[in-house]
C-alpha cells in the first residue's frame, strides 16, 4: 500500500466514521426529542400541582384558624362551667347555711 492508498482509505474510514456518527445523532434525536402534546402534557400537570399546592395551603390555614376558633370556644366553656359550679357551691353552702339557722 503506497502513500496515496493509504491517504484515500484513510478518507474513505474518516468519511464513513462522520457518516455513521451523525446518522446515530440524528436516530438519537428523532426518538428523544419532546413534542409539543408532551410540552402541553407537562404544562397541565404543572398548573394541576401548582392548584393542588394552593388548595392545600388554603386547607392548612384554615384548619389553623378552626384550631384557634375551637380552642378560644372550649377556653370560654370552662370558664363558664367553673363559674357554674361556683355558683352551685355557693348556693349549697347557703342553703346548708339556712337549714342549720332553721334547724337550730
Amino acid at each position: 500500500m503506497n502513500r496515496i492508498e493509504f491517504i484515500v482509505v484513510t478518507v474513505i474510514v474518516l468519511t464513513a466514521a462522520f457518516a455513521l456518527g451523525w446518522f446515530v445523532n440524528w436516530l438519537v434525536h428523532r426518538f428523544t426529542r419532546v413534542t409539543q402534546a408532551d410540552l402541553g402534557e407537562l404544562e397541565r400537570m404543572a398548573q394541576a400541582l401548582h392548584e393542588a399546592e394552593e388548595t392545600r395551603d388554603q386547607a392548612i390555614a384554615y384548619i389553623h384558624h378552626r384550631e384557634d376558633e375551637l380552642g378560644r370556644e372550649v377556653a370560654q366553656l370552662k370558664a363558664e362551667l367553673r363559674a357554674a359550679m361556683d355558683g352551685l357551691r355557693d348556693a349549697r353552702h347557703e342553703v346548708e347555711t339556712m337549714r342549720r339557722a332553721q334547724g337550730h
